[in-house]
Parts: structure tokens; C-alpha cells; sequence
């Protein structure tokens, strides 16, 4: 005989949640199928509960290998509620897998101006750079379709979610951030990551920091185990006045190489602009134990003194 399912769609989606927990995808998916069929049956508007049901169910179809339905239902989801993360993020997944490499790309690229810290976002973002430059070439950029432009209101409400949503975001962005620190780029990656570098370069000597933040951003998705990328991009970000982003770059910098001169250097500069004239008095004194006769730094070293005191 068979079971007795639920009638009312909150214990039809309770159900369908604890199918899914037991690995049961089908019978979670038929749940949250019948559950979308009484919600629309009752008349009622209520998007945000429909593009939650729809979004399980496109999860229960990525589980099962069913990219297409899954890829049908997250769109159903975004009608309702643009800018979902999680929607987003298993539409990029499907789209990943069937090698739909450009519009895997353009899901994980919005959910990262919905939340720049989702790192399977970032990871997605890394991976479809490489398989989209070994695909169609340098120019790659040029034939992707249109990146939607998040309204603030999209963020704000990602930011106002409630807080069980953001630690269990955290617990998964912990554990990703782990892996992709302790991956090791192939041969293939430092070559890709050295071009984006050099191409970075020659756009900071054109004046376009913002193109070359991009560039030097590329180069450490496909390998971070440079300090001088860190360093360029941490120049690009102290002309564009984004000082708290330089020190950050400056500090990855002098994790791979203690003695990296320009690091310490700009990263003193950025202490500077931000107030903290004792971490950058700390720094010019660092680098002038390597490079005792470094003139900029000695001029530097005497405007800080002055407002230390």
C-alpha cells in the first residue's frame, strides 16, 4: 500500500526535506512537486514559498544527474525571486555540467555581487576562467552573454536572511576555503597565471588600474602562489583609494616572500592613508632593514614620525 503523503504544503516540503536528508532525491522531488501543485491549486500569491519549492526540487534533480530539469526549475525559482543564491548557485552547477561553460560563468559571477564571499561561487569563478580560456582563447570575455546587474535591494535582502541561513553558509565556505588554499596549481595554470600577470602590467602602464585589478585577479584564481601579483594589484588598489584592500594584498604578498620590498612598502603607504601610522611606521622600518638606503621609504619613514608624535 502506498504511504499517505501530507496535504498542507508546509508538511509536504517538511517531508520533502527529510527525503532529501535520507538520500531518497525522487521521493523528496515527487514531495516537492505535490506540494508546488496545492500551493497553485490554493490561488494564493505566495513567490517566495513556490521558488523555495522549486529551488529543492531543481536540487533533487542535481543529485539525480538531471541537469536540464534542475537548470528548468532554478529558472522557475529566479522568475519568482530574481538574485536567489542558492537557485543561482545549482543552475551554475547544472549548466557546469553540461559544459555550458559561459552561462555556468554568468550564474557564479552574480551570486559573487550578491555575496562576494561564497567561495563555490569564487571556485566556480576559477574553474570556468580556465575551461573558458582554453575553449575560446584570450579574448573569451568578449563572447560571454550579458553579467545582470544586482539591484542593492537583492543584497540587502541576502544580508537581512536569517542567521542560520549565514552560519550554514560559513560551516560550507570554511571547508571550500580549505580546499582551495591547499590546491596546487598545474604547470599549465602558473603559465596562464604569468601571462594574466604581464597582461596586468601593461595595463597599469596605460593607467587602467581597474582592468588591471581584473587581470591580476584572473592570474590568482589559476595560481596564488605569486607575491608579486599580490603586490601589483595592491598598487592598482591604493591609486583607486581602496586602501583596507591594499593591506590585505600586501599581507598575502609578504606571506609567499618576507622580503618583498614594494609589499612593505605599500602596505606602509596604505597604514598611512588609513590613520594607523604605527603599523606604518612598523613596515618602513621592516623594509629598511632589507634595503637600508631605500629613499622613498626614508621620506616616508619622516612624515609618519611627524604624526606619531
Amino acid at each position: 500500500m502506498a504511504p499517505k503523503f501530507p496535504d498542507c504544503v508546509e508538511e509536504l516540503r517538511a517531508a520533502g526535506n527529510e527525503s532529501f536528508r535520507n538520500g531518497q532525491y525522487a521521493e523528496a522531488s515527487a514531495l516537492y512537486g505535490r506540494a508546488l501543485r496545492v500551493l497553485q491549486a490554493q490561488g494564493s500569491s505566495d513567490p517566495e514559498e513556490e521558488s523555495v519549492l522549486y529551488s529543492n526540487r531543481a536540487a533533487c534533480h542535481l543529485k539525480d544527474g538531471n541537469c536540464r530539469d534542475c537548470i528548468k526549475d532554478c529558472t522557475s525559482a529566479l522568475a519568482l525571486v530574481p538574485f536567489s543564491i542558492k537557485p543561482l548557485l545549482r543552475r551554475a552547477s547544472a549548466y557546469e555540467a553540461l559544459e555550458k561553460y559561459p552561462m555556468a560563468y554568468v550564474d557564479y559571477k552574480t551570486v559573487l555581487q550578491i555575496d562576494d564571499s561564497v567561495t563555490s561561487a569564487l571556485e566556480g569563478i576559477n574553474r570556468m576562467t580556465r575551461a573558458l580560456m582554453d575553449s575560446l582563447g584570450p579574448e573569451w570575455r568578449l563572447k560571454l552573454p550579458s553579467i545582470p546587474l544586482v539591484p542593492v535591494s537583492a543584497q540587502k535582502r541576502w544580508n537581512s536572511l536569517p542567521s542560520e541561513n549565514h552560519k550554514e553558509m560559513a560551516k560550507s565556505k570554511s571547508k571550500e576555503t580549505t580546499a582551495t588554499k591547499n590546491r596546487v596549481p598545474s604547470a599549465g595554470d602558473v603559465e596562464k597565471a604569468k601571462v594574466l600577470k604581464e597582461e596586468g602590467n601593461e595595463l597599469v602602464k596605460k593607467g587602467n588600474h581597474k582592468k588591471a585589478i581584473e587581470k591580476y585577479s584572473e592570474s590568482l584564481l589559476c595560481s596564488n602562489l605569486e607575491s608579486a601579483t599580490y603586490s601589483n594589484r595592491a598598487l592598482c588598489y591604493l591609486v583607486l583609494k581602496q586602501y583596507t584592500e591594499a593591506v590585505k594584498d600586501c599581507t598575502e604578498a609578504l606571506k609567499l616572500d618576507g622580503k618583498n620590498v614594494k609589499a612593505f612598502y605599500r602596505r606602509a603607504q596604505a597604514h598611512k592613508a588609513l590613520k594607523d601610522y604605527k603599523s606604518s611606521f612598523a613596515d618602513i622600518s621592516n623594509l629598511l632593514q632589507i634595503e637600508p638606503r631605500n629613499g622613498p621609504a626614508q621620506k616616508l619613514r619622516q612624515e609618519v614620525k611627524q604624526n606619531l608624535h
